[in-house]
């Protein structure tokens, strides 16, 4: 099976692994973003699925665009019989879609047709679910409107941020990737086309700074799902009495009630205890201070001047 896989970032690169080591696939080439520059020096950084590409001898193309036929004629000569993706970033036209016998398969982090968009993995968490998934599906024109084809699910666990369940999910997609190869092979891929239900979508827009802001007029719980669907980036933040940013690495929640203004620190004792809406409180486990690493907030509480009965607030 000739794939061209198309990817960027660390969820791409697993999925590629997992590519890779099926015994039926040959990857003639990865489609990936270009270098970009990161640090003080400014460093040209490759990608992910570049760097795993490279140390296996895989061909890089990395087009600025694909629009106006721009890759046709490499695409003509690499003629593959499967285009895989996985969060390459880059909208794919018409000419590129329709090539592979196969068709171009996406593997997308959320249960379609649920959080179709940029962020499904942080959304939903954010939105307080405790169950998703990967769904393979047929890219079409619109936004994760393709037709799907297998899914793979799990549970949202109480201890998941988006760095953990987003490795959970990277291996889901991997296997469900390796699983459509088979199911290629055999001729039975098509029977597993199920259209998606439109009426029954939700969408999950890229994460903006806003969403990153912690109200605490609103209940814990939503705010622990907040930090939890943030972390480890970009961060949930907030900040302190001297107008200094306060990020919120992690969380837990109290069963302490209050009455005190939303957003007090209520005690510093085992972290730092705010109050939120309802009468519910918060303990922020460990947090980032502005221009400082992440740290317990045990240790932030030791060396910063921050006192019960002080307001955190963006």
């Amino acid at each position: 099976m000739r794939i061209v896989f198309m990817g960027t970032p660390d969820f791409a690169a697993v999925c590629l692994e997992a590519v890779y080591n099926h015994p039926a696939a040959e990857i003639v080439a990865v489609l990936t973003q270009p270098d970009t520059q990161k640090g003080r020096g400014m460093k040209f950084i490759p990608s992910p699925v570049k760097v795993f590409a490279l140390e296996h001898d895989i061909p890089v193309y990395q087009p600025e665009t694909l629009r106006n036929g721009a890759f046709a004629e490499e695409l003509a000569k690499l003629d593959p019989e499967l285009i895989f993706v996985a969060a390459y970033g880059k909208i794919l036209p018409a000419y590129v879609l329709e090539y592979p016998k196969y068709g171009c398969i996406n593997a997308h982090g959320s249960l379609l047709p649920l959080y179709r968009g940029a962020s499904p993995i942080q959304r939903a968490i954010m939105d307080g679910h405790t169950r998703t998934g990967i769904t393979a599906m047929y890219m079409a024109d619109g936004i994760d409107t393709g037709d799907m084809l297998l899914k793979g699910e799990c549970d949202i666990l109480p201890e998941d941020d988006f760095g953990t369940l987003h490795d959970k999910l990277a291996a889901i997609a991997g296997d469900l990737l390796c699983q459509v190869i088979d199911k290629a092979l055999d001729g039975t891929l098509e029977a597993c086309r199920t259209p998606q239900d439109d009426a029954a979508s939700t969408h999950a827009p890229k994460i903006l700074k806003e969403d990153t802001v912690l109200d605490f007029t609103k209940p814990a719980h939503t705010l622990w799902c907040l930090i939890r669907g943030l972390s480890p980036v970009p961060l949930a933040m907030t900040k302190t009495p001297d107008g200094k940013l306060l990020k919120a690495a992690s969380a837990a929640l109290s069963d302490q009630t209050h009455n005190a203004a939303p957003g007090t620190v209520l005690s510093l004792d085992d972290g730092i205890l705010v109050a939120c809406g309802e009468g519910t409180t918060l303990r922020l486990t460990a947090v980032v201070p502005e221009g400082k690493k992440r740290m317990d907030a045990a240790d932030y509480i030791r060396g910063r001047k921050l006192n019960a009965g002080d307001l955190l607030a963006y």
